[in-house]
């Protein structure tokens, strides 16, 4: 078994996109993937820029985005660390949904507001680009089976 992530361009890049040409790369670790330090960076945000919320949102709105944001490159280095291609693309998948329980998250946070519209808009655009990236290499591993 391959692993099928493909390489981008620029992996130290924010908005990193999974290239569409046909070779795959092979990369030695999960960090290794821009897909995943994006994910990483964006939990990374998510969990500063939530830091100030009120205690009484410790247990409810701060822990749940705070999770939903870390799934995202936790199911991908899991799919990462797996052989079968269909397991692969399950926890693929359970990053992609994680992807859009913290956009759901963040535009609650946003309408409340917990957090500045361009803070949130700008998390939501990264983690769409993080979606897009997530639907390529499950293309790919879709293929490859």
């Amino acid at each position: 078994m391959r692993n099928e992530e493909s390489k981008t361009s620029s992996p130290a890049s924010a908005s990193t996109s999974v290239s569409s040409s046909a070779s795959a790369f092979q990369y030695s670790s999960f960090r290794d993937m821009p897909v995943w330090q994006a994910a990483m960076e964006i939990a990374e945000t998510v969990f500063e820029r939530t830091d100030g919320l009120p205690r009484k949102e410790d247990y409810g709105f701060t822990s749940q985005v705070r999770r939903a944001a870390l799934s995202v490159s936790a199911n991908i280095a899991e799919a990462f660390g797996r052989h079968h291609t269909l397991d692969k693309i399950n926890f693929y998948y359970v990053a992609r949904a994680s992807v859009t329980e913290t956009q759901s998250h963040l535009e609650y946070g946003r309408r409340v507001g917990y957090l500045k519209d361009g803070l949130a808009e700008a998390l939501i655009d990264r983690l769409s680009t993080v979606y897009n990236d997530l639907n390529k290499i499950i293309t790919r591993l879709r293929r490859a089976d």
